[in-house]
């Protein structure tokens, strides 16, 4: 990155998130304490109005605002088609908000480059798979997700869930703690701590009936991430033999539930984590004979079961009468 750029940068950085130390700069631009120290200093010859305080860091005088960007057809092609495939994919305030930044960003661009982005948007298409969809009622979910993110409230709903044991109601209430939100697919999950499982869990929201705020307010643990405690979530190890001629395309329509894959001489060994067995039994019963799965014992028993009701289901008519 050159001064200029970094410069710019260190702008948009202190606008962005408030008060930051010359280590803090240093560390986010890969350069050293004393190279900040210089930037800020000819920041403030160029009129940037920062703020120094001894022992806090640097931030920007409240209200300054950098003058009007200008784009490269890639960062407003991007920007213009990223505000319109997240504007499919939310409820209708968000949508409107997606479709104005759409149209503020057109309005700025010169006519020439306004006219490659545009022949670049009729030529690039986000496709969404296919799905069943909770429509209106999934988009009135997601706004209340989001509203007891920012205030964090504990959300009450009716969860229908694909695998459960026979003597478990369907669906089942939940109470939850949403910390999260993700568009996997074609579908929105919620991620949050469950008050019935005392764990982490994933709801898909096109699952949910009958959401309602609570007025119950929680704690989202510092630091959380998607990814944390995901190994304690699911801790059964799934570990399948895939042969070698299917090897190309178990890699291209990999499980949720993958956790690493390993050639081998035999074929492709994957290995996967998962809270139970049930959550990867389709995907791999959809490999046929390509696959053989390796351990835990209890689901390559649960499997050959299973292959001998459909064999049963598929033998002959005659054989079924005698």
């Amino acid at each position: 990155m050159n001064r200029t750029d970094r410069l710019l940068a260190i702008v948009l950085e202190l606008q962005a998130r408030g008060r930051r130390r010359a280590e803090d700069l240093a560390a986010t631009f890969e350069t050293s304490k004393r190279t900040i120290y210089r930037d800020i200093e000819a920041l403030c010859e160029a009129g940037v109005p920062v703020v120094a305080v001894p022992g806090q860091g640097y931030s920007l005088v409240a209200g300054y605002f950098l003058p009007p960007l200008t784009f490269r057809t890639d960062e407003a092609t991007m920007l213009l088609l990223g505000s319109e495939f997240v504007g499919r994919h939310v409820d209708a305030e968000y949508r409107a908000a997606a479709e104005s930044a759409g149209r503020k960003i057109t309005a700025v661009l010169p006519a020439p480059l306004r006219e490659e982005v545009a022949y670049l948007q009729r030529h690039m298409r986000f496709i969404p798979l296919p799905t069943g969809g909770g429509g209106d009622a999934e988009e009135g979910y997601l706004r209340k997700v989001r509203q007891a993110m920012l205030a964090h409230q504990t959300l009450r709903f009716r969860y229908h869930t694909r695998y459960r044991t026979p003597d478990a109601p369907a669906p089942d209430w939940r109470d939850a703690d949403p910390y999260g939100l993700v568009h996997m697919g074609s579908a929105w999950y919620m991620t949050g701590f469950c008050h019935v499982r005392q764990a982490i869990r994933h709801f898909r929201l096109d699952r949910v009936d009958e959401m309602e705020v609570l007025d119950r307010r929680f704690t989202r643990p510092p630091g959380f991430t998607f990814e944390q405690g995901r190994d304690e979530q699911r801790p059964i190890v799934v570990r399948a033999l895939f042969d070698p001629q299917v090897t190309r395309w178990v890699q291209e329509m990999r499980s949720f539930f993958t956790a690493s894959e390993e050639p081998t001489p035999d074929g492709l060994l994957v290995t996967l984590r998962v809270r139970q067995e049930s959550e990867v039994l389709q995907w791999l019963l959809g490999w046929g004979a390509h696959v053989r799965v390796l351990e835990p014992e209890s689901l390559r028993a649960q499997i050959a079961e299973i292959a001998r009701a459909m064999l049963h289901n598929h033998a002959p008519a005659e054989s079924l009468l005698t």
